[in-house]
């Protein structure tokens, strides 16, 4: 009798394990269309049962456990915003929870996402729908992210892109090109100057202008073939930022090249550099770099014929600019494109590696945790070491396979009424055995 028992309780052990596995199925079939679902898989496990020592067999029945794919990836679809974003092969995007951020805590949660449909909300904090914030590491005032620890997420922080709503590039580099007339250095000329103006930017956004003149040096016999270099600022009552002497060459093959710039004495200014052909002036706190060229090159001040010709003022950075889009590139750099036309990097999204993706603990919306079976993380530039990249405008899909979800339906349901069968034969044995008394 306790053989046929084992039968009995062995048909209930499959009901539940197929049961379970119908479960898993479901739950496949309603995530069809969820955007960066792992789906489940059922296996099952057998139970053997001793028969203590009576020789006889012992049904032991079996059991159930699911596993989620994380480390399947789902197909991408093209998207509309550029700040949809997936993961194309291995590795996660670090979120948290926009409830840690509002509560102010120390210490956020830390939460992964293969893909996710991110928007600012009102303070420019990129989240999805669910509530989910993507985390990074905001870059300096250089556009560098520093050495940030890649083993925690201390140096993690919410995208914000408010925070580069409107912004300045300072000019920090000016090129200065222009031929100087070799006739005004010879004796007897009216050694006036040649000015002119040129333009950059402030700290603030503003466009300011600095003054600049060429004095030739006319000597009383000959060709001094020297300049006195003049950088004035206009807007502090012409106050002198610079002062310097340049010489050029009059014979070949250097003729009409420089050949040298010599700062005047208690002159304010940094010292002119001939490795950099740069010389550096400072308007208010705002360093700037002024190049001139080097000595001896084509490409640089000269000194030839009979006219005044500026060539190039060029100079680098912005005036105040609006932000008109953001989007994150392949390596996870989020930039942001102002009006202007600038293109600057304001935040950098690594990529979250474990060595075993599977082991992560799943969470609701498509989020999931690192636990002692995915292993420790590690955070990764995307295309670095073994993670895959970052794609914008696109989400990745679910993994579920409608038709192999089906197929192992129709095979559970097989599976199920087999077991049904199997109690209703046991239960007409165990019958059977009872109407032997009468």
């Amino acid at each position: 009798m306790s053989t046929l028992y084992s039968s009995f309780n062995a048909s209930i052990s499959g009901l539940n394990a197929n049961a379970t596995r119908l479960s898993a199925i479901s739950d496949n079939i309603a995530n069809t269309g969820t955007a960066g679902y792992k789906r489940l898989t059922t296996s099952f496990h057998s139970l053997v049962l001793s028969g203590g020592g009576t020789g006889a067999y012992m049904a032991g029945g079996v059991r159930a456990t699911n596993s989620r794919l994380i480390g399947e990836n789902g197909a991408l679809t093209v998207t509309g915003n550029a700040t949809d974003l997936a993961v194309n092969g291995r590795g996660f995007l670090p979120v948290t929870t926009q409830a840690a951020i509002g509560s102010g805590a120390a210490n956020m949660p830390l939460m992964l996402m293969t893909t996710g449909s991110f928007r600012p909300d009102s303070q420019g904090i990129l989240r999805n729908e669910t509530g989910m914030v993507l985390l990074g590491w905001p870059t300096g005032a250089d556009g560098t992210i520093g050495t940030p620890p890649r083993d925690s997420m201390g140096s993690l922080q919410p995208i914000q892109i408010n925070r580069d709503r409107f912004t300045p590039e300072p000019t920090t580099e000016m090129r200065l090109r222009v031929n100087l007339p070799a006739t005004e250095t010879r004796a007897g000329s009216d050694g006036a100057a040649r000015t002119l103006t040129t333009e950059y930017y402030s700290a603030l956004g503003t466009t300011e202008r600095l003054g600049i003149s060429f004095t030739p040096d006319v000597p009383a016999t000959g060709s001094s073939n020297t300049w006195t270099l003049q950088i004035t600022n206009p807007a502090d009552g012409n106050a002198v930022l610079g002062e310097y002497s340049v010489a050029f060459a009059d014979s070949m093959p250097d003729a009409g090249r420089i050949v040298s710039v010599t700062q005047a004495a208690g002159a304010p200014g940094g010292a002119y550099d001939p490795a950099t052909g740069a010389l550096l002036i400072d308007v208010d706190g705002q360093e700037i770099a002024i190049d001139l060229g080097r000595p001896g090159q084509a490409d640089a001040l000269s000194q030839m014929a009979s006219s005044f010709e500026p060539v190039a003022l060029e100079r680098d950075g912005a005036p105040i600019q609006s932000l008109i889009g953001v989007e994150v590139d392949a390596n996870g750099n989020v930039r942001a494109t102002y009006d202007s036309g600038l293109i600057r990097t304001i935040a950098q999204v690594p990529l979250v590696d474990v060595p075993n993706p599977n082991g992560l603990e799943a969470l609701d919306n498509q989020a999931f945790r690192v636990s002692a079976a995915s292993g420790p993380l590690f955070l990764w530039n995307a295309g670095d070491g073994p993670t895959g990249q970052i794609v914008g405008n696109a989400l990745e899909g679910s993994t579920t396979d409608v038709a192999a979800e089906l197929t192992s339906m129709i095979q559970t349901q097989r599976a199920y009424s087999s077991n049904a069968k199997v109690i209703q034969t046991v239960d007409e044995m165990l019958q059977e055995t009872t109407n032997m008394k009468r």
